[in-house]
């Protein structure tokens, strides 16, 4: 593991992730009981995280651009017995954050990772001294008793349609999709991996973190994502592995510095969303000159994994599709188009909420809330999600489908659609353009170009923005660009 001048082999990862579980005991932590980890990508992140898991602990992740409440909603959801958290990130202090919160009588304890540690906090140093109480053989009667089908994590989804709610993973579901992710996308023993995904999605958590330590590889954690830092960084540390959300290839293909950094040690990139551009997989290849650039598909509730393309698909397939279901996953479409999801990496259900796990499932399927087909090659495509259609005169519109024509304008770098009210059609289709540098785009004539090449009912204007709203994993928050409209 390397975090700046932080270099750990694996065995020393052991060793202070054990210190961690002594500490927890010590601290009173039981098997079961839920620990809160509110902070950005670091190794310390990970040490602490392996920590809880040997402590027969559950990992509650939260997000690191949450706000007080957003936070308390988690922590008493959860009922997180402890909280580890930092007071220095982007000149942040969680702790300030929770102040005057309500709810939180079951969080005991709040230990302070990094920086300056607030009245009625521990610090990290105090926390840790508290191993001495307890054996290592201790912290191994734990680790025996842990099952695979024992509760490793309670990930909260976003919460972009409602209050977020905790996805229950397990042990044994969360090692079985990453050997399989591992194998799939061939991420090697000694590959150098950056991971700019954040570690509370499970794409940092599960792809990032867990794939690293089953495999061997290096780890790389990007705390905040600058495209001169990472660029910089993949020279210096001979990076091999580059995953992230297509937003994030979009970003560094048109950085204008992107010819002066030496990014020729790049293999491998995995990349995913519920659609990826075709034309970011080519410039991908392109541009960046990875070999190596394989599509998935999945969500939080599916242990962050669903389907996977092989790293030996054609490329017509990488491009255009998100692969078989892993093995042991099965997929199934309902007659709208919507997938539905059986297997042992589906969630265990949401934290303390049967109503929402209820309705999540359908006869044992998850609901995905995504629509999409398969082809005769048995790969899944993604059209949209069922929530984005938009329907326009009668006629079904697919924001996907028109971002993807989008793209292949030569001044376009960013795009996302959305569907916004009309008086006279029902519904009209918004796309928000982010230009390419140096470029000069007007609506009017991206309007005329793009009428050129589907039906004009599909787009019914144009709008030009500086970037577009992401949240911390990447994803476009759609809602706040109808909100901009509306």
């Amino acid at each position: 593991m390397v975090d700046g001048d932080v270099r750990l082999t694996f065995a020393e990862l052991r060793g202070q992730a054990v210190t961690v579980a002594r500490a927890l005991l010590a601290s009173g932590v039981a098997p079961g009981d839920r620990v809160g980890l509110w902070a950005p990508n670091s190794a310390a992140w990970i040490v602490a995280s392996f920590g809880i898991y040997a402590a027969g602990a559950v990992l509650v992740p939260l997000n690191t651009r949450y706000r007080g409440e957003e936070a308390g909603h988690i922590l008493r959801t959860s009922g997180a017995r402890l909280l580890l958290t930092v007071t220095n990130f982007l000149d942040t202090s969680y702790v300030d954050l929770l102040e005057g919160v309500p709810g939180l009588d079951a969080l005991r304890e709040i230990v302070i990772i990094d920086g300056e540690v607030p009245d009625r906090t521990t610090g990290w140093r105090d926390f840790l001294a508290r191993a001495g109480d307890v054996a290592e053989t201790d912290v191994a009667s734990r680790v025996t008793a842990i099952g695979p089908d024992d509760t490793s994590d309670i990930i909260f989804t976003s919460g972009t349609t409602g209050a977020p709610k905790g996805a229950m993973l397990a042990h044994g579901a969360s090692v079985r999709t990453y050997l399989a992710w591992s194998e799939l996308v061939d991420l090697r023993e000694g590959d150098r991996y950056l991971v700019v995904y954040p570690f509370f999605h499970t794409a940092g958590l599960k792809s990032g973190v867990l794939a690293c330590v089953l495999r061997g590889a290096t780890i790389h954690p990007q705390a905040v994502f600058d495209v001169p830092t990472v660029l910089a960084l993949v020279a210096r540390e001979r990076i091999t592995m580059l995953p992230g959300p297509p937003t994030v290839f979009q970003t560094i293909i048109n950085h204008p510095d992107l010819a002066s950094y030496d990014l020729s040690s790049l293999r491998s990139s995995v990349t995913g969303a519920a659609v990826v551009p075709v034309e970011v997989i080519r410039q991908m290849r392109e541009v960046l000159q990875i070999r190596t650039v394989v599509t998935g598909y999945g969500m939080t509730e599916t242990t962050g994994t669903i389907s996977m393309c092989r790293f030996d698909d054609s490329p017509e397939v990488i491009a255009t599709t998100v692969g078989r279901p892993i093995p042991g996953v099965e997929v199934r479409l309902e007659d709208d188009g919507e997938i539905l999801v059986r297997g042992f990496n589906v969630m265990q259900g949401y934290f303390n909420d049967e109503v929402a796990t209820k309705e999540a499932f359908d006869d044992g399927w998850l609901r995905t809330g995504d629509i999409g087909f398969v082809d005769d090659g048995g790969n899944l495509h993604i059209t949209d999600r069922k929530k984005d259609m938009f329907i326009v005169g009668g006629f079904n519109a697919y924001p996907a489908e028109i971002e993807a024509i989008l793209l292949g304008h030569p001044d376009v770098a960013q795009v996302a659609v959305v569907g916004v009210p009309d008086e006279r059609m029902g519904e009209a289709g918004v796309a928000f353009v982010v230009p390419k540098a140096d470029a000069t785009v007007v609506p009017a004539d991206v309007l005329t170009w793009s009428w050129e090449r589907m039906a004009k009912f599909k787009l019914s204007r144009v709008e030009i923005i500086d970037a577009l709203p992401l949240n911390p994993s990447g994803k476009v928050m759609k809602f706040k660009l109808r909100e901009r409209v509306a």
